[in-house]
């Protein structure tokens, strides 16, 4: 995105793939009691922003796409998903496993995209989150988007697609950032699998799906 808007660059290719199911990982995770035990129906392990959540489902994959200069891509006659208009990266530096309890990462890094993309926080309609099914993520997140979006946060739509995919890890923004363009794209809010048993403290609408114009 910056090498093509300060860069002079027209075209790059990006995106995130992962590939680590392996015995040391898995045993990483399990030891930090970040993996869903929900191991007697598999289908609902990964159970975001529920009372009953207790971990994430790992996965692999890879997500790929070309960013584009506006005009290099209309000459060419490309399909264009979507514009990026802003992004914002942070880290809380807060625990080398556990995010900040009040999500002061999330938090920075949501206000720098909504700030460089010069817009109003309620013209944000859907967020995709990061909604690792954890006790500890889908508590600060959700904490997060409240310190940002105030009142409005109980007005947008917002949800957890990785009971569909599973956690990609260092794949998981681009997976996400892909099913987001799609769900724009077909004028739809993906629904949060699992989503049975809300958790009333995280009182945001997590669940949804239907459709939007």
């Amino acid at each position: 995105f910056r090498s093509i808007k300060y860069g002079g660059y027209d075209v790059m290719v990006t995106g995130g793939a992962e590939s680590t199911i392996n015995s040391t990982i898995v045993a990483g995770f399990n030891n930090m009691g970040a993996l869903s035990t929900w191991n007697h129906d598999p289908k609902g392990a990964c159970r975001p922003f529920t009372l009953s959540r207790n971990g994430f489902v790992m996965g692999e994959g890879a997500t790929m796409m070309v960013l584009e200069e506006l005009e290099h891509a209309q000459k060419r006659g490309a399909p264009i998903y979507g514009e990026i208009i802003g992004y914002g990266t942070s880290a809380d530096s807060y625990h080398v496993t556990a995010p900040h309890v009040e999500g002061t990462g999330a938090y920075e890094s949501m206000k720098l995209a909504v700030e460089r993309a010069a817009i109003d926080p309620t013209e944000v309609d859907y967020i995709n989150t990061h909604g690792t099914s954890t006790k500890l993520n889908d508590a600060m997140e959700t904490k997060a988007i409240k310190n940002l979006f105030g009142e409005y946060a109980y007005e947008m739509a917002i949800s957890s697609t990785k009971p569909m995919h599973a956690h990609l890890l260092g794949g998981a923004g681009a997976m996400e950032f892909m099913v987001s363009l799609f769900a724009m794209r077909d004028g739809y809010v993906p629904q949060t699998l699992n989503y049975e048993d809300p958790d009333p403290e995280l009182d945001l609408d997590n669940g949804r799906s239907e459709e939007h114009t």
